[in-house]
Formats: structure tokens, C-alpha cells, sequence
């Protein structure tokens, strides 16, 4: 009996941990979009991929230092980056900030033609078939949205599809609050 005890506790006590967890995303005090990144506050990663519109252009990270930028981590395999695919155009419309496209692990015809149907809301899309600089910027999953500063400094991270209300309530503040 006492053999069966250990493995009996370890159940309970998982079970606990997986209650108490779910009640806290019920309540909403627990929110997976804000999972904080390490580079909060730190140096962006650099990049140079072939580019996904041109394929003789490059994406060069080092071309955007001085300004503001939002990196938006996608893939035409990604259910949630067609979703929030409308809010990106019309955050592009409103000339805020340019938005540069890392199309993750993805063929780059079919990005094209992804985006050649739905719109283009970037100003560069880079292709990152492999998925290293995904991993530079510590992408687990697509989307994810980063804001970076003038200064080239991370300033947040969005885990999940960019709404409306995300972009106005977190990302906006620091657009127009002067965190260039």
C-alpha cells in the first residue's frame, strides 16, 4: 500500500497545480500573451535574410537602426497569422511605424502568393526558412509582434495574433509616448 502512496500524492498534487492554473486564465490573471521576453530592455537581434518579395534583395536589420520598427513573426501555415493578417494592413495604413515581416519556416513562393491575395502590410519581409533568427528572437510560436525602439532596443513582445485593442492598449502608448 505505502508503494502506491508516492505516486498517489505526485497525482494530487499536479492536479492541483493544473486547477490553479486554469482557474487563473478563467479569471484573466493569467495571460499567455504576456509571456515576458529576455530581450525586454536589450539590444535587438541583427538579421540578414533574402528577402521574400525580392529574392536578389536582402532584409538587413542594420538598415533599420535609427527607427522605430514592429517585427512581425508569421508563416503561411499559421491559422492565427491569417486572422490577424487584417489588423497588420490597417495598422500599416496608419503609417505609425513600418512593419518588417519574418516569414518563419515557410517557402517563399508560397508567402508570396499569401501575400499577393490577402495584402502586404510590410515594408520589408525577410525569409527565414530555417528558423535561426526566430530562435535569436526567442519565437516559439507564430505570431508574435515585437516593438523596437529608435535606439534599437526591444520594447515588447506579443505572443499571439495582434488585435485592435492590443495595439492601441500596449503598443501605441510607446509609438506616441516617446520610447523612440
Amino acid at each position: 500500500m505505502w508503494r502506491h502512496l508516492g505516486p498517489a500524492l505526485a497525482f494530487i498534487l499536479l492536479g492541483g497545480l493544473f486547477a490553479v492554473v486554469l482557474v487563473r486564465i478563467g479569471n484573466g490573471r493569467l495571460d499567455v500573451r504576456e509571456i515576458q521576453s529576455p530581450l525586454i530592455g536589450k539590444a535587438a537581434p541583427s538579421f540578414r535574410l533574402a528577402s521574400v518579395t525580392d529574392g536578389s534583395q536582402w532584409v538587413d536589420s542594420r538598415e533599420l537602426a535609427g527607427k522605430m520598427y514592429v517585427l512581425n513573426v508569421w508563416g503561411t501555415w499559421c491559422a492565427a497569422c491569417r486572422d490577424e493578417h487584417p489588423v497588420l494592413l490597417e495598422i500599416a495604413r496608419s503609417a505609425h511605424v513600418p512593419i518588417i515581416g519574418l516569414d518563419w519556416k515557410d517557402e517563399p513562393e508560397t508567402a508570396r502568393e499569401f501575400l499577393a491575395t490577402l495584402g502586404n502590410p510590410y515594408a520589408a519581409v525577410a525569409a527565414d526558412r530555417d528558423g535561426r533568427v526566430a530562435i535569436d528572437w526567442g519565437v516559439y510560436g507564430a505570431p508574435e509582434t515585437f516593438l523596437v525602439s529608435a535606439s534599437g532596443q526591444v520594447l515588447i513582445k506579443q505572443v499571439g495574433p495582434m488585435t485592435p485593442q492590443i495595439w492601441s492598449d500596449r503598443f501605441l502608448p510607446l509609438l506616441t509616448g516617446g520610447a523612440r
